[in-house]
């Protein structure tokens, strides 16, 4: 029987987050966006972070943010549950890790529906169940070629035989490489051939249940893909032009990419198949194009976009869109790139990072934060630049970055223009940080010691961390460990 992901484990996360609740609870409310403020782009909202926020605060800042819709990748209880009778509407998620379980036995999917569907009744506000994320895409080599179909069509029924069938859809959130164009342009566009056959079936049984086609669009990683991608064609206020057949000009590769899609359905035979974009989003660290300036250019560009209604030259129309994401998450695999940890357009505190209006009417201002956070003490693990062995300092490197985050010291990233002595300072104290301040995280064979001095310098935050509220120990990412040493020695 598949059961909440909760146990124990969940049970003193709880326990030891209870003061925190606490807190929250004596605060007063916070105002709520009116109706009038509500706006029709949803979020994603990851769970890759070694130190949570309260997810209570979070959908309290969702909801002073007029946020309607949120989109999740799995099914803790502990989210959701903050979500329970909030009014927002929610996509939950089934880890790839569990398309052999829910496609192997039906009655793993009722188990699953059971404890994460019916189990709130009409508390949650449940559109849609996403049934994997991104299991076609070409770095997975086929991992989940057979079992993705087989487990959305063993959701979709539990769904429908528990009754909720008509209100929540079974999805499949997919990476735009599903699809190709042989000559770039969007009128070419077809599925993979490696995965035609099944595209076309799982499109047609999305049509038949009534179901979206939900797929990620990054202009960003064209971008950071290839050199020659033209730069302007990634945002949404001019650039290269692209002109396809019928006199249809694109001028952006967002519009450029969903028509391909559209192209795509068309030749699979259900051309007028609801799309929802799962992804869009543009990070601000990480990468020499991962910044503050060209995220806010971006994020402008696509809202005022959305606001407008207009749709794409091939598909007019309102656009359903999911922002990604959230949050910063310093746990993400950065096996794409440095950037997989910023793509938030919140800090991981909680703190907007740029102004932005959700609403698309240009009136940028900054997003309300989340409140109730608590921080560690203002202390920072620095390099002593007085110990007298530093023959050991190349290792202790590889292993600060192994188990902490320096994707902010690579090339063009905002932390790039540091010295030697400050970045090793930077790599210690990312590690101390997420190991919750350990004096013991910041020995590294004595070449390290602890300071109340603020260690940022030259425009480069060296964060304290918070109180995590899941109450959870930081982890240890050692099974990144070969790949991220090899980071590591560039800042050596």
């Amino acid at each position: 029987m598949i059961r909440r992901q909760r146990g124990m484990a969940r049970f003193l996360q709880l326990l030891a987050g209870a003061a925190v609740l606490l807190l929250a609870a004596s605060q007063p409310p916070a105002a709520m966006a009116d109706d009038n403020n509500i706006v029709e782009v949803g979020v994603n909202w990851g769970s890759q972070l070694s130190h949570p926020l309260l997810p209570d605060s979070v959908v309290k800042m969702l909801k002073k943010n007029g946020i309607a819709r949120v989109k999740l990748f799995d099914a803790d209880p502990w989210p959701v549950g903050a979500l329970v009778d909030s009014g927002i509407e929610v996509m939950l998620g089934i880890p790839n890790d569990m398309l052999e379980t829910m496609s192997s036995s039906y009655g793993n999917a009722q188990d699953w529906v059971n404890e994460n569907v019916t189990s709130y009744g009409d508390k949650l506000k449940l559109k849609y169940v996403a049934v994997g994320n991104e299991p076609f895409l070409k770095a997975y080599n086929g991992s989940f070629m057979k079992t993705t179909f087989p487990a959305l069509k063993n959701i979709q029924k539990a769904l429908d035989e528990a009754g909720v069938g008509d209100k929540v859809k079974a999805v499949v959130p997919l990476n735009a490489d599903v699809y190709v164009s042989p000559d770039d342009k969007p009128s070419s566009g077809a599925f993979r051939p490696d995965i035609d056959d099944l595209m076309t079936d799982m499109v047609k049984f999305l049509h038949d249940h009534g179901a979206p086609f939900v797929v990620n669009i990054y202009p960003f990683l064209s971008l950071y893909q290839s050199s020659n991608f033209p730069f302007e064609f990634a945002f949404f206020d001019g650039g290269k032009n692209i002109n396809d057949k019928g006199g249809v000009n694109y001028d952006n590769v967002f519009d450029a990419n969903y028509d391909t899609l559209v192209h795509a359905l068309k030749k699979a035979g259900v051309p007028n198949l609801k799309v929802i974009v799962g992804e869009a989003g543009w990070p601000t660290d990480g990468n020499k194009n991962a910044n503050l300036k060209l995220a806010r250019r971006f994020y402008d560009g696509l809202l005022k976009k959305l606001a407008k209604n207009e749709g794409t030259p091939v598909r007019k129309g309102k656009m359903e869109v999911y922002l990604f994401g959230l949050f910063d998450e310093d746990m993400k695999s950065i096996a794409p790139g440095n950037f997989e940890r910023h793509w938030g357009i919140f800090t991981y505190d909680g703190k907007p990072k740029f102004p932005i209006d959700l609403t698309g009417q240009g009136h940028d201002k900054l997003l309300s934060p989340v409140t109730d956070v608590k921080y560690l003490p203002s202390q920072w693990c620095v390099f002593d630049d007085g110990a007298k062995d530093k023959s050991k300092l190349p290792g202790n490197l590889q292993y600060a970055c192994a188990s902490g985050d320096c994707t902010a010291l690579g090339y063009g990233c905002s932390c790039n223009g540091l010295d030697e002595k400050s970045n090793i300072s930077y790599a210690f104290n990312m590690y101390f940080q997420m190991q919750d301040q350990d004096v013991r995280a910041c020995e590294f064979d004595g070449l390290a010691k602890i300071t109340d001095k603020n260690a940022s310098t030259r425009g480069c935050l060296f964060p304290v961390q918070i109180i995590s509220a899941s109450g959870r120990p930081a982890p240890a990412l050692l099974l990144l460990a070969p790949l991220l040493a090899l980071v590591a020695m560039l800042f050596v």
